[in-house]
């Protein structure tokens, strides 16, 4: 089922208020960002309901609007999540997860990343992020990988596509200190690790990125994200289908052994295969 990407009600009603009390004002957005530490651009999103307002934002628009407490008296309903409204749900459920099976195509999961790597991967986000709200998403980020150790264990698989590996996010002593993790996290009991080389000539995830989550009572679900959204797979023939396409993919991967010696060859500098 298409994952809703409206924005949260609360959010919007805030955006519109503080909105209305500007307006009435007969303030522009630009004039306001010069009385606050705050841009126009975020002032905009803020005002669509599109992020959530920090506690120093909502305090210091209040005043500079005169606002007499009307918008911070709603701060405890627009607070600001450790993850966005989109990937709330998809967080909880890989938290309860009995097994976590991922094809990458693009970069990382977040449960693989250093703190490094995942503060280039928000450094790279555009509309681009606040300084606060990229340590905060690093830190919401981190605090997923508690899975890793979780007892009792979580099964994981994760297949990565070459060009993952190849990309240096973050520049090259982040793209060594990240491959030295995934050699490390190769090591787990409960984890194993594949490449999908590009010398692959047949390969069944032409379609694009999956996980597949196995939760506590025993039900696959499918999930899917892209540019504008995400989306929940749950119908038995979705899964059925989905299962099959990433078993195909595990098998057309270099095995763990030689995904194993794969990192290692880049991490010595020599070619890839």
């Amino acid at each position: 089922m298409p994952h809703n990407d409206e924005p949260p009600v609360s959010l919007r009603i805030f955006g519109k208020q503080s909105r209305f009390l500007r307006e009435q004002r007969g303030m522009t957005r630009r004039e306001l960002a010069a009385l606050v530490p705050y841009s126009e651009s975020l002032i905009a999103m803020v005002e669509r309901g599109e992020r959530p307002p920090k506690p120093g934002y909502v305090d210091a628009v209040d005043a500079a609007l005169d606002a007499g407490g009307v918008l911070r008296v709603l701060i405890p309903d627009v607070a600001e999540k450790h993850h966005p409204a989109w990937a709330e749900e998809y967080v909880n459920l890989q938290a309860q997860a009995l097994a976590l099976h991922v094809y990458s195509t693009h970069f990382l999961h977040g449960v693989l990343q250093t703190e490094e790597y995942a503060r280039a991967v928000f450094r790279s986000v555009r509309p681009s992020m606040e300084d606060e709200e990229i340590e905060r998403s690093v830190m919401a980020r981190l605090a997923t990988q508690s899975l890793l150790t979780r007892k009792p264990a979580c099964r994981m698989t994760f297949v990565l596509e070459e060009p993952v590996l190849l990309r240096k996010m973050g520049g090259r002593a982040v793209w060594e200190g990240q491959l030295k993790q995934l050699l490390n996290l190769s090591e787990l009991h409960n984890l194993q690790l594949q490449i999908m080389p590009l010398s692959r000539e047949t390969h069944a995830g032409v379609d694009g990125p999956m996980a597949l989550l196995e939760t506590p009572d025993h039900h696959t679900v499918g999930y899917v994200s892209g540019q504008q959204g995400s989306y929940f797979l749950t119908e038995p023939d979705d899964i059925s289908e989905m299962s099959h396409r990433y078993g195909t993919v595990r098998a057309q991967a270099l095995d763990a052994e030689a995904s194993r010696a794969f990192i290692q060859h880049l991490l010595a500098g020599e070619a890839s295969a």
